[in-house]
């Protein structure tokens, strides 16, 4: 499943306090998204790495109670505790814990209580981890503990990708450069040696670092420091095809109404500029201004342009170039 999918399944399913493993490769956005639906329904979200814990640390010390003449369990001051918090705690990595870890989790997973220990009604327990042939160092599921979840696959999707990406302001250039080599996205092999290879969390890390101010003979092997050498090459050299790209501003006003250069890299690199500038500057006449413009654009270009205003809340369907844009490509829309 795509992670937009995931995403509203497990909104729901957090609410019947349905135990939730995510599974997929490094790097693609497990815990993100976790967080993402913590923070959009207003959520503590507690991060709880099993691997890093000793069977122990989850039922708690064992120590004797001199007033009761008892052992008891010291509860784990990690954990929550105020009875009436609300969040999702989230396993991350939870099939790298060694076994006996594992195995301590069982009843906190499934009666939500370990030892004296008992989770607060308001919390959800989501889980994650790496697929066994990713090649990480992860431990098999236990039969007992993974029945006690319910069980999604998550897959890379450029389209969920790009909607985050442009909500989170990452670099044009990068937007623009995946959009045109999508295979650029993930590029993750497990039977590979290579350390760096392109992931959405590594691509993250481009942004940052074109973002970084880094000397102009450092920037590539930065960047292949981060997604792999074939994918710093392809970038960079989309990077330079933007040099191209005329003034944005003057397709905003309606100065300029033609595109000349017929290169789709530099058309594929206008749409995505396009987009970031109009969600900096929205405007009735820029949006008019805009489909105007797009309609000398090649078919897919200017559908691929629409789509992502459309998809950024942009008001292109109460421009009165609207009707127009429709009849042009409507070819291409049936």
């Amino acid at each position: 499943m795509k992670a937009s999918d995931i995403t509203k399944v497990i909104d729901r399913l957090i609410d019947k306090k349905l135990p939730v493993f995510i599974w997929g490769a490094p790097g693609i956005g497990k815990s993100s998204i976790v967080k993402q639906i913590a923070e959009a329904k207003d959520l503590a979200f507690l991060d709880l790495r099993l691997s890093l814990l000793d069977p122990t640390d989850l039922k708690g010390i064992p120590f004797f109670n001199a007033e009761t003449q008892e052992g008891v369990w010291a509860k784990p001051s990690f954990l929550p505790s105020d009875p009436d918090s609300r969040g999702i705690l989230f396993l991350d990595e939870i099939n790298t814990a060694p076994p006996a870890v594992q195995a301590s989790a069982y009843q906190l997973i499934l009666d939500r209580k370990v030892g004296e220990y008992e989770l607060p009604k308001g919390w959800s327990i989501v889980a994650a981890g790496n697929r066994e042939n990713d090649r990480g160092v992860v431990y098999k599921m236990p039969p007992p503990l993974a029945n006690r979840f319910v069980h999604f696959e998550m897959e890379v999707d450029f389209d969920d990708w790009k909607a985050w990406a442009y909500g989170a302001g990452v670099e044009t250039s990068i937007i623009g450069y995946l959009a045109y080599d999508k295979s650029m996205l993930f590029t993750f092999d497990p039977t590979s040696n290579e350390k760096a290879f392109a992931t959405p969390r590594s691509w993250e890390y481009v942004d940052s670092i074109v973002k970084a101010g880094i000397d102009s003979d450092l920037i590539l092997d930065s960047i292949s420091g981060a997604v792999g050498r074939e994918a710093a090459v392809g970038y960079s050299s989309f990077k330079k095809v933007m040099r191209k790209l005329p003034d944005l501003n003057s397709i905003l006003d309606g100065t300029l109404t033609e595109l000349e250069e017929d290169d789709p890299k530099v058309q594929m690199a206008l749409a995505v500029g396009l987009v970031n500038a109009l969600r900096d500057a929205p405007g009735d006449e820029a949006i008019t201004h805009v489909l105007r413009f797009s309609m000398q654009l090649p078919g897919e270009f200017a559908i691929m342009l629409v789509k992502d205003m459309q998809h950024n809340g942009l008001d292109v369907e109460g421009s009165e170039a609207w009707g127009e844009w429709v009849r042009k490509f409507a070819y291409l829309l049936s």
